[in-house]
């Protein structure tokens, strides 16, 4: 991703003139709900001060209660920048294709850029699987969550052959990844669903994801825990932009976010939930699948 601002400076200067916007006075980032507001803005703080430092204006951390509030926030103009979920992407695209531009996403230590959502249960509640997991409680993260709620659900209805609420005795949203790993280790529910990349050892919640997160802040222990369903493999989540920017601007956060495991490492990981390769490029088209399941459940 070496030299990447100045490709992108090179092909905005063929712009023209007609295209010109004016110089923006802030710049605000939507953190996604998964983890408390405040570890979210202390995790982000790092990249906030470098992006500032990079646009010359005023930018501001926004961690919302849920997902919904970075989409509508994108969707409406107030936010700029956000790390979404395949599923909330397609929820955006689908609402106003015109509103955000895809440009980059996480790539794994491995070079994949792909994650699970991951089945977890106490060791203690006698879960193994999720047929095992019959007549107890069980929780999704968000209804806009890729990993937390549209692909388990598809899966699992279809592995099951009924409604996940015919076969769990309750079926709850806990309100983000955070709280389902959370609630799962002090017995608030038997069983839920997050997300990690798959790799790296199990004790340390994987290489990164939100099992990572929880570790590193020491709100679970993976000794406890058992994995009881693993997804099909979920395309990245893509860091996307507000289309109605100025061309540099984008340019510059997107470069400057291609190049962070190289220039701050302890940052990137911040940034990236755990242990991760690079920032890399990505394109809509790597959400097709994603979209169109999105659309399907929400005809539903």
């Amino acid at each position: 991703m070496k030299k990447l601002l100045a490709l992108l400076a090179a092909t905005t200067a063929l712009a023209t003139p007609a295209l010109a916007q004016e110089a923006i006075t802030e710049f605000n980032i939507g953190i996604l709900g998964g983890e408390n507001a405040q570890d979210r803005l202390t995790n982000q703080e790092c990249f906030r001060a470098k992006i500032e430092a990079e646009l010359g204006v005023p930018v501001k951390l926004f961690a919302p209660a849920d997902y919904d509030g970075v989409i509508q926030g994108l969707l409406g103009g107030s936010l700029d920048y956000a790390w979404l979920g395949a599923s909330a992407y397609a929820k955006i695209y689908l609402t106003d294709p015109e509103s955000v531009e895809v440009k980059l996403t996480k790539q794994n230590v491995d070079g994949s850029t792909g994650y699970y959502s991951v089945g977890i249960a106490r060791k203690d509640a006698g879960i193994t699987d999720i047929m095992t997991g019959a007549g107890k409680a069980f929780a999704f993260a968000d209804p806009n969550s890729t990993s937390g709620y549209l692909i388990p659900l598809v899966e699992m209805e279809e592995m099951l052959g009924k409604p996940l609420e015919e076969h769990f005795s309750e079926v709850k949203f806990s309100g983000g990844h955070e709280q389902t790993i959370v609630g799962v280790m002090n017995g608030d529910f038997e069983a839920g669903v997050t997300w990690a990349d798959g790799l790296g050892a199990w004790e340390d919640g994987y290489n990164s994801g939100a099992l990572r997160r929880a570790v590193d802040a020491g709100l679970a222990d993976m000794n406890e825990l058992v994995e009881i369903y693993k997804s099909e493999l979920i395309p990245e989540g893509p860091m996307v932009v507000r289309k109605a920017l100025p061309q540099d601007v984008k340019d510059k956060v997107t470069a400057l976010t291609a190049d962070l495991h190289e220039t701050d490492k302890d940052c990137a990981y911040n940034v990236a939930a755990g242990e991760a390769k690079d920032f890399v490029e990505i394109s809509h088209d790597d959400y097709l699948t994603i979209v169109a399941a999105r659309q399907a459940q929400d005809a539903q």
